[in-house]
């Protein structure tokens, strides 16, 4: 064996033990967090704001979602390297040396890609969740509830609706920049809530949004560049609710529930009116599901009652949505609900739709302390 080949044996023997070291990191951070209580709260006040402020500040400097050009780059960087090892075996050119060297590189990348998911993501799990901090006691919530919830929501929706800016088919225009007003929506709800105080990137939308169009997502949290990334395709009025919704996850609370919720404050509580407009439609639209189920006849009253502005945005909605129903859609969601699932939500996409029991407990609070 000549001494190149010597050198690219050790390096692949190096890879292998860096990512092995990365593993076992990754995974005693997990246990650890998972054994002491306490552990992951301190963590993510502590340690992951630190790598906010200062990775976020980093990849925030870039005008585009550097986890997406990450992303085309190592798919090509993949499609790549399929080809080259593909020649070499067929011209039986060191076949097993090749081979191993690839999978040593594609190894390291995996647990690379491991921690970062860990510490930025994965910690934050077994946080104490938002609610409990902020003292909100959700469960419990009536039907009697749910329907006044629905009824508040639909006058705030009705109210807001003929504020904002339409187009000729009479589809809400988004006039606040998305991504200022998402920082500012959170930061003005930050004084109020000091666990949602601290720095926060401007969210990004998409350079090629349809790859969410067609998994059915409007928006997703990158742990590796701890970047707010959203569908720039989909409705306007769905926007600024993602935004603070994604944000949220940068402040550390991964419960989808929990994140809705937030976004729900944030946009509610905002300047702007088309955040107000956002997140009084989006609450009112996983409130009005839950009273479907609950109560068809009520549901019934309450949407009757509902704007024909508003209406013209629930339309195009659907109409945007239905032409990405398909296998991928589909695929997507399971894949979610499954990952929901392993990281403690039990309820997996359904979780989402929990964020109406803290909406009831929010305002049942809010009408308590009259």
């Amino acid at each position: 064996m000549d001494k190149r080949e010597k050198q690219k044996r050790s390096k692949t023997m190096i890879r292998v033990i860096a990512a092995c070291i990365l593993l076992t990191v990754s995974g005693g951070i997990q246990i650890l967090v998972s054994v002491m209580p306490g552990l992951a709260e301190w963590y993510s006040v502590h340690i992951y704001q630190v790598l906010v402020s200062v990775f976020g500040r980093f990849f925030g400097i870039f005008p585009f979602s550097v986890s997406e050009i990450c992303l085309y780059i190592l798919l090509l960087v993949l499609a790549a390297s399929l080809v080259h090892i593909t020649v070499k075996i067929i011209r039986k050119d060191n076949r097993k040396r090749t081979l191993m060297r690839w999978l040593s590189c594609l190894f390291l990348v995996a647990a690379v890609l491991m921690f970062l998911y860990t510490v930025n993501c994965g910690v934050n799990y077994k946080r104490n969740s938002f609610s409990e901090k902020a003292g909100i006691s959700a469960g419990g919530g009536t039907v009697d509830e749910l329907e006044a919830v629905c009824s508040r929501l639909t006058e705030k929706v009705n109210a807001c609706s003929s504020l904002v800016t339409r187009n000729t088919e009479g589809e809400m225009i988004l006039q606040s920049e998305e991504d200022e007003g998402a920082v500012s929506a959170m930061q003005k709800l930050g004084k109020e809530y000091p666990m949602l105080d601290g720095y926060y990137p401007q969210p990004k939308r998409l350079l090629v949004s349809e790859l969410l169009s067609y998994q059915g997502l409007t928006g997703v949290y990158s742990p590796f560049t701890l970047e707010a990334n959203y569908n720039g395709d989909m409705l306007d009025y769905n926007i600024p609710f993602t935004t603070c919704h994604e944000l949220s996850h940068l402040r550390g609370f991964m419960q989808e529930d929990e994140a809705n919720f937030i976004a729900f404050l944030a946009c509610s509580s905002s300047d702007s009116i088309d955040f107000q407009y956002s997140g009084y439609l989006m609450g009112w639209i996983y409130s009005m599901n839950e009273l479907s189920s609950a109560d068809a006849e009520r549901w019934s009253v309450v949407r009757s009652g509902l704007a024909p502005e508003a209406e013209a945005d629930l339309r195009a909605n659907s109409t945007f949505w239905d032409a990405y129903d398909g296998r991928t859609a589909k695929l997507s969601n399971q894949i979610n609900d499954l990952y929901l699932k392993a990281n403690g939500q039990d309820d997996g996409i359904k979780s989402y739709n929990r964020m109406v029991d803290l909406m009831i407990a929010y305002y049942r609070d809010t009408e308590n302390k009259k």
